[in-house]
């Protein structure tokens, strides 16, 4: 006696939509109107701070490193704070501006090594802070350049 039990898959389960399935699917449907909207735009960041911004601190840290004074030390530290949280500055100015937020404080000797941390981190702060612009691709139709080697232009062209 060989019986054989064949078992039938019932089919796919039909689920009855109950009211907060219907409710999330209106929501769902909904949202790309709402990706228009203001209230879901990124924020624009706020401009790159003037050179002149940098050029001042500098100048205020180097006053500090010289004299080992409350008022230029405590200053310097107060225009690099606001500057480490900006948003469009490159990770080498943050630590730039970080060395003279750490080091601008009044020292007990005003030694070498002090006026050197602060001296070299006021001085690399313009150079490092600077905007930089995104350099210009070349024309689609220009002819392209050999790589390598010293480029020279051959006479017998153009």
């Amino acid at each position: 006696m060989d019986r054989t039990v064949s078992v039938t898959h019932p089919g796919p389960r039909r689920l009855r939509p109950s009211l907060p399935h219907l409710a999330l699917l209106a929501l769902l449907a909904s949202l790309p109107l709402l990706g228009a909207s203001p209230l879901w735009a990124a924020p624009e960041p706020p401009p790159f701070p003037p050179s002149a911004e940098f050029r001042s601190l500098q100048l205020i840290a180097l006053a500090c490193s010289r004299e080992n004074t409350a008022e230029p030390c405590d200053k310097a530290r107060s225009l690099a704070d606001p500057l480490l949280d900006h948003p469009r500055l490159p990770a080498s100015c943050k630590d730039t501006l970080w060395t003279i937020r750490q080091r601008s404080v009044v020292a007990a000797s005003n030694s070498f090594e002090r006026r050197e941390q602060i001296d070299r981190a006021a001085r690399s702060l313009t150079a490092v802070c600077r905007l930089q612009l995104p350099t210009a691709k070349p024309a689609a139709n220009a002819a392209p350049r050999p790589q390598g080697g010293l480029n020279l232009i051959n006479p017998n062209q153009n």
